[in-house]
């Protein structure tokens, strides 16, 4: 338990001052890239590895497999079974993390650096001889049909479930990675060992490492650890039309409060206009309590507790999305004034003021997310995802300060679409049939 908690105190304090990262690009003898932040301050190492595809990558007609797959990893590897393993890394002082989303099925690893070598044996045993036994395939898909259960009764995800299911069709992005009651019942270990063949491969491999390791240290964990995988999975999905139009869908519920999701069609990541869009979101509703449509819904009316727009940026497919409650005899008059803040937007832009104070805010909060060495992990695999330079951290803010006026109403006049903006309604709202 001390070793554990030595590894809690030093995965807190291993903290590099985020203008002075440094980050460099590690090849492997075998051919295998990561980017490489070195602190040997503490000796502890997080290491983040992600594989594009997600759940994107399940097989038709077995939705879920993907996910039920990365929540099978740790559950047993080699000649040990699921309690031995847990034993084993509990022993080792060292965490593992598995996580599948639409377009990633992430591992990650923190292990201090007496520890190292055999925390990275364990890993490599992990990714590379999973076993799957049955009653772990069956414990595992009891607890994601458990979840999915509740899933039914929760109305902001059956908001999420029928937004997407409008807006992308029958590609996958349009329906749960999590799969539904009816086809994570039927996947079989089959379907989750070709979910794991589908997903594991060096074509789509992406890692980030911070801490106390050398670039020849990396190099050579990186091919104990991943040289052996295939060196191609299966293909990623063509891009998916966003095909949701204007206009109020319900979805009765029975509940005193509506949950809304609103959106439509967003900005790709690399659009050369995509910070003007991030800096015009913090103003219409990225902001907190200082955006316009809290302001408008909330501060000047008082329809809801909260109401927040966000980007949506995924690898095959881009959303502006939003989110608001109200009370169901209140949420009409919600729905109204969201749309007329973004004709407003769209039609008279944003103000110098509320450019300048959203820059400054964007900027200054910014440091902030470097909060750990596994978070700093995590963003640097997202930039390479992303395909953004080895020193975009260094030059994020000069980008955010770079957008102007002009810039951001030019943007606001051809991203918000007031009349292409669909609000899904769970509850049971007056005034609002659908």
């Amino acid at each position: 338990m001390k070793r554990i908690f030595a590894t809690l105190i030093a995965f807190v304090i291993a903290l590099p001052a985020w203008a002075e990262i440094d980050i460099k690009q590690v090849t492997s003898p075998g051919g295998i890239t990561a980017w490489l932040v070195e602190d040997h301050s503490i000796p502890f190492t997080a290491l983040d590895m992600r594989f594009r595809g997600g759940t994107s990558l399940d097989e038709p007609g077995k939705r879920g497999a993907v996910y039920l797959m990365s929540g099978l990893i740790e559950e047993g590897a080699g000649d040990m079974d699921a309690r031995t393993y847990a034993r084993e890394l509990e022993s080792l002082a060292a965490s593992f993390g598995y996580n599948a989303s639409d377009d990633s099925v992430s591992i990650s690893a923190q292990f201090l650096t007496e520890n190292r070598d055999q925390v990275i044996e364990l890993l490599r045993t992990t990714i590379h001889e999973p076993r799957f036994d049955q009653d772990a395939v069956d414990r595992v898909k009891a607890q994601v049909l458990s979840g999915l259960r509740s899933d039914q009764t929760d109305p902001n995800d059956i908001a999420g479930r029928s937004f997407a299911q409008m807006a992308y069709g029958d590609h996958p992005y349009g329906s749960e990675g999590k799969g539904t009651i009816d086809s994570v019942s039927a996947l079989t270990r089959e379907d989750v060992v070709t979910a794991y063949d589908n997903v594991l491969a060096k074509d789509r491999l992406y890692v980030g490492a911070v801490g106390d390791i050398t670039p020849e240290e990396l190099g050579a964990l990186l091919d104990t650890l991943l040289a052996d995988l295939p060196d191609t999975g299966k293909a990623i999905p063509d891009r998916a039309d966003v095909t949701i139009s204007g206009g109020v869908s319900v979805v009765d519920f029975d509940t005193p409060q509506s949950v809304a999701l609103f959106g439509h069609a967003g900005i790709d990541r690399d659009d050369p206009d995509f910070f003007a869009a991030f800096v015009l979101n913090h103003i219409l509703g990225g902001g907190g309590f200082e955006s316009r449509l809290m302001q408008e819904v909330r501060e000047k009316r008082g329809l809801t507790y909260g109401v927040a727009t966000y980007l949506v940026p995924k690898d095959l497919a881009s959303v502006y999305l939003g989110s608001v409650s109200s009370a169901n005899d209140r949420i009409a008059e919600a729905v109204e004034v969201i749309r007329n803040e973004w004709a407003r937007a769209a039609s008279e832009g944003v103000t110098q003021k509320e450019l300048d104070d959203a820059k400054t805010y964007l900027t200054g909060a910014y440091p902030l997310r470097f909060d750990g060495n596994g978070q700093i992990a995590g963003i640097m695999v997202g930039m390479q995802m992303d395909d953004l330079p080895i020193d975009y951290i260094i030059t994020r803010n000069d980008k955010v300060n770079a957008v102007t006026l002009e810039d951001v109403n030019r943007v606001a006049s051809e991203l918000l679409d007031p009349d292409g903006l669909h609000f899904t309604i769970v509850g049971k709202p007056e005034g609002l049939d659908g």
